[in-house]
């Protein structure tokens, strides 16, 4: 078992989230270790705890109950329904887990997902989303939301804003700025010597030479241009109807996305529960599982844990 320890936030204790725990212990207590933060009231009443005061304690723990570093959260868990006053501390075990991961005192962390409109009514939370906030926290200036599976990685170069509103955020610097944050964490965090980046168009056809939209020659194509002269791999802009088959995946290491949906449908159709969210451009590793809170299915053991699983493992080392 590796003695490195991953920070786990609770996520939004009315989500699916907290129903996982358990069978992720259980499936890696012999592997890895890792603390969730939170308030352990809140874990199915037939999960094993162990509380920790410090998470040095959780590599003890971890083979016969699941560590729990205590964070009171007011009120009882009630799936399905978040609660205005505990968004104060979802927020806070986001903020622990960060202090722990970038201290080095976690070697990485994960986070279980969060219900941003709950956020915002009950902590007035204003940033996009998790992504955004751990960059506020860390102090870094811009980073890049990426999800991947043993099948495809994408990397979505505007996220969380309406669609209406992407031409105008599309801009030659953002999208330098992503590609470049991409293409050194795979190699730095993905061990790829050489990535291979396929790049999307914004508009159908990838604008079919300006006649579906101009944003491919104006914007897109000179960025890829001016890319390739500092080495890097690029093909595109390309059209995202025939971007994510089988055959055009092999030659790729990741998709660059122009927008949220256009990354995020062929990946969740194509491998939905060994999907994870990885933030690159953090001073440390973070992971997410990506099947969001699921209010429908929290309390009622049919969530499934592999994207959990597969996200702790990631954050562990193990994959």
């Amino acid at each position: 078992m590796t003695q490195t320890t991953v920070a786990v936030t609770c996520g939004d204790p009315a989500g699916v989230g907290l129903d996982l725990i358990a069978p992720a212990w259980r499936a890696l207590r012999d592997e890895m270790v890792f603390a969730l933060i939170g308030d352990p009231s809140h874990l199915p009443p037939d999960v094993p705890v162990g509380i920790i005061t410090d998470i040095s304690q959780a590599a003890c723990v971890m083979p016969h109950a699941v560590p729990v570093l205590l964070l009171d959260i007011p009120g009882p868990r009630c799936p399905g329904n978040p609660q205005a006053a505990q968004a104060p501390s979802i927020l806070r075990s986001i903020e622990i887990g960060a202090k722990l991961a970038q201290s080095g005192k976690a070697s990485a962390l994960c986070t279980l997902p969060i219900h941003k409109q709950a956020l915002a009514k009950g902590a007035d939370f204003r940033h996009p989303g998790h992504t955004e906030f751990l960059a506020y926290l860390a102090g870094v200036d811009d980073v890049v939301m990426m999800l991947a599976s043993p099948i495809l990685r994408v990397i979505p170069i505007t996220i969380h804003i309406p669609l209406s509103e992407v031409p105008k955020a599309l801009t030659s610097a953002l999208l330098k700025r992503r590609i470049r944050i991409t293409h050194t964490a795979l190699i730095q965090q993905f061990g790829i010597t050489a990535p291979r980046l396929a790049v999307a168009g914004l508009n159908p056809h990838a604008g079919e030479g300006g006649r579906m939209g101009r944003e491919e020659i104006d914007v897109i194509s000179p960025v890829l241009d001016d890319l390739r002269t500092e080495g890097i791999n690029l093909s595109g802009p390309l059209s995202a109807d025939t971007l994510f088959h089988s055959a055009a995946r092999a030659g790729y290491d990741a998709a660059i996305c122009m927008y949220h949906d256009q990354a995020l449908v062929p990946i969740k159709t194509l491998d939905f529960d060994r999907g994870v969210n990885i933030t690159l451009g953090l001073p440390y590793l973070r992971t997410s599982p990506d099947h969001g809170t699921a209010f429908d299915i929290a309390g009622t053991d049919r969530g499934n844990p592999t994207s959990l699983i597969a996200a702790l493992r990631l954050a562990g080392g193990l994959e």
